[in-house]
C-alpha cells in the first residue's frame, strides 16, 4: 500500500466531530431508584455514567420538602464527584381541563426549578400526559404550551431549561409536541426526546425526529439498547448528524441481577452506536 492510500485511510478511519459531545447518563426510575445519594453516586461514577436525572420520590431523598442546608449538602455531593447534576425528573403535567388542577401543577413546577437550581441541576422534566375527553385537542396543546411558558420565564431566572418529556398515549404523537412547542416559544422550553414507540409512526423515526431536532434539550432518554426492537442505531444516527450536545439518559425498566454491571454494558452499548455513528460520517 502506498503512503497516500495509508494517509486515507487512517483519514477515513477517524469519528467525525459531530457527537463528540454526546454523554450517557442515567435516570433514576428503576435502576437507581433505591440507591441513596452517595451510592448514587458511586455506582455512576465506577460504571463511567457522566450525570443523572434526578426521579422524585426515591430512596435519594432529593425534593422540594429539602432546607437550605440540605440542598447544599446535595450539590456539594455532585461537585465532589466526577457526575453532573443534571436536574429534577418530575411528574408534573399540564393537559388537566380543571383550573385548579392545572394550576397546582404549574406551582409545583415552579418549586422544583427553585430546587434544581440550588442543588446546582441544569433544569427540571415535566410532561403532557392526555388529552381530555371532550376537549378540543388543539385547545389543550395550547394550554400545555402556554404553561410551559409560563413556568419557562420563571425557570429563566434561575438559569434552568424546561424539559418536556415526549411522553402519553396521545401525547407522544410528535405532530403534537411540536404543536405544543410552538405554543410554548421560549428559548429555554426545550423537548427531552424518550424513546417510544410511536416515534416509528407514519414515515418512520427520521421524519418524526426532524418534527422536534431543532427542539431538542439537554437530555434524551432511552430504555435498554438490547431491550426490544427500538432502532438505537437510528437514534444515534440522527443524534450525531444534528451534532447534539447533551445526554443520553438511561431510563431502565428491566430488572438485572447486578444493576451496576448492566448499566456499565448499557453505556457501553449505546455509546458504540454513536461512535460507529460518527465513524460512518462522510464530511
Amino acid at each position: 500500500m502506498g503512503a497516500g492510500a495509508a494517509t486515507a485511510l487512517r483519514a477515513a478511519a477517524q469519528p467525525s466531530y459531530k457527537g463528540e459531545n454526546i454523554e450517557f447518563g442515567l435516570v433514576t426510575y428503576m435502576w437507581g431508584a433505591d440507591w441513596d445519594l452517595p451510592t448514587l453516586i458511586a455506582n455512576c461514577t465506577s460504571t463511567g455514567v457522566s450525570a443523572v436525572e434526578l426521579r422524585i420520590e426515591h430512596a435519594h431523598k432529593v425534593d422540594a420538602g429539602l432546607t437550605l442546608q440540605q440542598r447544599a449538602d446535595v450539590r456539594r455531593q455532585f461537585e465532589d464527584s466526577a457526575v453532573k447534576l443534571l436536574g429534577m425528573g418530575t411528574n408534573f403535567e399540564f393537559h388537566a381541563a380543571e383550573a385548579a388542577e392545572l394550576a397546582q401543577n404549574i406551582a409545583g413546577a415552579k418549586e422544583y426549578i427553585k430546587l434544581s437550581h440550588d442543588i446546582g441541576g441544569t433544569g427540571v422534566k415535566v410532561k403532557p400526559n392526555a388529552l381530555p375527553p371532550g376537549v378540543p385537542a388543539e385547545k389543550t396543546l395550547e394550554q400545555i404550551g402556554k404553561a410551559l411558558a409560563e413556568i419557562g420565564d420563571y425557570a429563566s431566572g434561575f438559569g434552568q431549561e424546561i424539559r418536556l418529556e415526549v411522553h402519553g398515549k396521545e401525547t407522544s404523537n410528535l405532530d403534537h409536541i411540536r404543536t405544543i412547542m410552538d405554543a410554548a416559544d421560549r428559548g429555554n422550553v426545550r423537548v427531552c426526546w424518550n424513546s417510544n414507540g410511536e416515534d416509528l409512526a407514519g414515515e418512520g423515526i427520521e421524519a418524526n425526529f426532524s418534527k422536534v431536532r431543532d427542539h431538542l434539550g439537554r437530555t434524551v432518554h432511552i430504555r435498554e439498547v438490547n431491550a426490544g426492537d427500538y432502532p438505537y442505531d437510528k437514534l444515534a444516527a440522527l443524534l450525531v448528524d444534528a451534532d447534539y450536545e447533551g445526554f443520553v439518559c438511561l431510563e431502565a425498566r428491566t430488572k438485572p441481577e447486578d444493576r451496576v454491571k448492566a448499566l456499565a454494558e448499557q453505556r457501553e452499548l449505546f455509546m458504540k452506536l454513536v461512535m460507529d455513528a460518527r465513524l460512518a460520517v462522510k464530511d
